[in-house]
């Protein structure tokens, strides 16, 4: 198969970013992706002198170089993946459609459409009036849910890894009207430690993760608004939140929710199943057995299966992937494949 894109990938050397250049070397649509830094104090070097595993993959090795459009025009750059931070695809983004390059956004500069929303990450846009026309322009990036938009989008920006377990665990009941709203919506979601970036923190060091397991950012966790917005859900029903994992990767999401008057356990089921009939990448357990984090670690999928009390009622919904990829990169590299017209398994399976 011949490829058609030329991806570059800015900040290739972060967890996602890996996991995004790892993708895209064995893609079979994809040439070999230019790899870009945008710091001022980073240097020229090589993906293989960070991620050895690397090496014996392509002669020469892949060189990271310093961002320049100049060099993503002399590369004949197709589609931009931007693994940065939110300030700096906030910034990036608007320069790279204004050149006819498209994106995929892997922070939250852009997956927001309410400013009250939005304000949790306090923007100085350069050029306001192009950022807010982007924010509205910019496709949600869930192609279970979103790939007519995608497939038209310029700018996609990547849902969250947390937003995406919770996200298509429950947008299924709720589209088909099959929960109980007004009794509220809560969801406990527990991540890897690779969920918080490659960036040392006391949070993240081994000491604090290693035989522990907490809570963080109650009530103020910028995915919670991301969920509600995408649900439709008022913050008085939705409440989110996450724990830290002392594992790499991977996401459980517990929701416990309550069925509508008159739903059953096969309506839930049969929901789900109907729903997601043509998604590859979201496999349903029904009640069968709750899926795990390890049954979805290294791939694409979102893992979804359910348990109903036996009054009929509660109803306690669980989902699982692997942050770095359904939840980020693979994510990203699905954006791509529907952007492009490509099949949405290309390079995934």
């Amino acid at each position: 198969m011949t490829p058609t894109v030329q991806p570059a990938v800015v900040g290739a050397t972060g967890y996602t970013g890996a996991e995004l250049t790892r993708l895209l070397l064995t893609h079979p649509r994809s040439r070999v992706p230019l790899l870009l830094h945008d710091r001022e104090d980073g240097a020229p070097g090589d993906f293989a002198e960070v991620y050895p595993q690397f090496a014996p993959t392509r002669e020469p090795l892949l060189p990271i170089e310093r961002f320049s459009w100049d060099l993503v025009r002399e590369q004949g750059v197709d589609l931009l993946f931007l693994c940065t931070p939110h300030d700096v695809s906030r910034r990036l983004a608007p320069l790279a459609i204004e050149r006819g390059v498209r994106v995929v956004d892997l922070s939250g500069a852009w997956r927001l459409k309410d400013a009250a929303n939005r304000a949790v990450y306090a923007f100085e846009d350069e050029n306001p009036e192009t950022a807010s026309l982007l924010d509205a322009s910019a496709a949600y990036g869930i192609p279970e849910l979103n790939a007519e938009s995608i497939a038209e989008a310029h700018l996609v920006a990547n849902a969250g890894c947390y937003a995406t377990s919770v996200i298509l665990a429950l947008a299924a009941w709720i589209d088909g009207g099959l929960l109980d709203l007004e009794a509220g919506v809560i969801c406990d979601a527990k991540s890897g430690v690779s969920g918080a970036g490659k960036q040392a923190t006391a949070r993240t060091q081994f000491v604090e993760v290693s035989d522990n397991f907490s809570a963080y950012n109650v009530f103020g966790h910028r995915h919670a608004g991301e969920i509600r917005e995408q649900l439709d859900l008022d913050p008085s029903q939705f409440q989110f939140t996450p724990h830290l994992l002392p594992i790499p990767r991977g996401i459980l999401s517990t929701i416990y929710v309550r069925a509508a008057q008159g739903t059953r356990a096969r309506d839930l089921d049969a929901c789900l199943r109907e729903f997601y009939a043509k998604a590859p990448f979201v496999r349903v357990h029904g009640s069968a057995r709750l899926p795990e984090i390890r049954h979805s670690l290294h791939t694409n999928f979102c893992d979804l299966g359910f348990a109903v009390e036996p009054d009929g009622h509660r109803v306690v919904l669980v989902s699982c992937l692997d942050n770095l990829v359904k939840g980020a990169a693979g994510q990203a590299v699905q954006n791509m494949n529907v952007m492009l017209g490509f099949d949405q398994r290309e390079g995934l399976q």
